[in-house]
């Protein structure tokens, strides 16, 4: 059973499409490796010999030296299978780089639903949207949004907006005002209900920003947190009949725990968070700290010093600046839930240590309360976005995978600023319900 519903959270492989794409550069290499390694071969033993080998001596050696090559990775997958880290022995420790072909291979922890359901669209609706989303984005009032999301999460909340066509959206945090307009170029004449302690307005005096005409602001000196909201009022005088029908997006950096028992209670069903922090980063508790767990792969940590998992992280924090080492993710005692043992909350500033029995009762409620856990891939690997933030071997292979180039190009994804591509923090789409 696990076993099939990992198989419906991975993203699906791309196949032949009608852009043509040119072939992989990296599946090239990888069809060429076995006559580039022969004529190698042959090559040292001409040299070593000073005259080349007779062909059915040459199909001997060669014979002996990939069966010998063969018995000496099978011992060291044996060696890799033994330590319970399934993703990490996938690598094997041969030729490891740290680099961006590595999607996934440190694991990627998710929260199970209840019933093993995913979402509707597929890997072809998201490149359709990409095609249609990249000019619009490019019309964004505020091109230097600095703190504020990035090209990735601006494209998932905008895709998943249209495609729900919710008939109110909410937002908790709005800074200066981008997912405002993001959300209103995905639904043009649905209301939005904007929670933010300072008003948009304010950043206008400085630099642009945006406030939407058809958005009621509780913002300033009318602030209202979302979890003290009177939402049955609030819903009624925007003629919202059907609270499920609500989208909510939170970009508040508080416990997200604590948020989703607020959005349930109010009757809330469909949910984004935008910073879905990793394990061991992130100013707040957030849905992938809480759904990481032994039980589920790629959870749960080793923070014993010489382990393969610790040697590993070591070497990724060189090639990314998010990558998280053992000494990010370990605390006293050897905790690595949370960050170091802590559920952060409130930008950082209210950090309460919690129990591994806490973590665990935690992520318990989550499942029993959830619908649908869908993590926004990356736009497009880093080999074409240039980002050195996020590290791949925790994050879910991209929309577009390294090496097409051409297909990024034709998107249009190649005309943004590679800047835009280093705010990804695995953005979460959640459906959740009491029943």
């Amino acid at each position: 059973m696990l076993e099939r519903v990992l198989s419906m959270r991975r993203a699906a492989p791309h196949t032949g499409d009608a852009e043509g794409d040119a072939a992989d550069e990296s599946k090239i290499r990888k069809q060429n490796r076995f006559s580039i390694l022969t004529a190698r071969f042959v090559n040292h033993a001409c040299k070593l010999t000073h005259t080349c080998p007779s062909w059915p001596w040459l199909l001997l050696i060669l014979l002996l030296f990939f069966l010998i090559s063969s018995i000496v990775h099978h011992s060291l997958s044996i060696i890799c299978v033994s330590n319970r880290y399934d993703a990490i022995s996938r690598a094997h420790f041969f030729g490891f780089d740290g680099l961006e072909s590595d999607f996934g291979f440190l694991g990627v922890p998710w929260c199970r639903s209840k019933h093993g359901k995913t979402v509707e669209w597929t890997p072809k609706d998201l490149l359709k949207g990409l095609e249609e989303f990249v000019p619009i984005y490019e019309t964004r009032p505020i091109k230097n949004n600095m703190y504020g999301m990035g090209f990735d999460h601006s494209f998932g909340l905008w895709f998943i907006a249209r495609w729900l066509k919710p008939e109110l959206m909410i937002e908790s945090g709005a800074f200066k005002g981008h997912s405002t307009w993001v959300l209103r170029q995905a639904m043009p004449d649905t209301p939005i209900i904007s929670l933010t302690p300072r008003h948009p307005e304010k950043y206008l005096k400085k630099g642009p920003a945006y406030v939407d005409g058809n958005c009621t602001y509780f913002a300033g000196k009318d602030f209202i947190d979302f979890g003290s909201v009177d939402w049955t009022t609030v819903l009624k005088k925007h003629k919202a009949t059907d609270p499920t029908r609500v989208l909510v997006y939170f970009d508040d950096h508080q416990n997200e725990l604590k948020r989703i028992k607020q959005a349930l209670k109010a009757g809330f069903r469909h949910l984004i968070f935008e910073d879905n922090y990793d394990t061991g980063t992130g100013d707040h508790y957030s849905l992938r700290q809480i759904c990481d767990q032994p039980y589920i792969r790629g959870g749960g940590h080793s923070c014993f010093e010489d382990s393969d998992e610790a040697r590993i992280r070591s070497k990724r924090k060189k090639f990314w600046e998010k990558a998280v080492d053992k000494e990010d993710l370990c605390g006293p005692g050897d905790t690595w839930w949370g960050v170091r043992g802590y559920a952060r909350d409130n930008f950082n500033h209210t950090n309460q240590p919690i129990s591994l029995i806490e973590h665990f009762e935690n992520s318990q409620f989550v499942e029993s309360i959830l619908e649908v856990y869908w993590e926004l891939p990356p736009v497009a690997g880093p080999s074409l976005t240039h980002q050195s933030r996020y590290d791949p071997a925790r994050s879910v292979p991209p929309i577009v995978e390294d090496g097409r180039y051409g297909l990024f190009q034709r998107l249009g994804l190649g005309r943004l600023d590679n800047s835009v591509f280093n705010g990804y923090t695995q953005m979460v789409y959640l459906q959740i319900s009491e029943y």
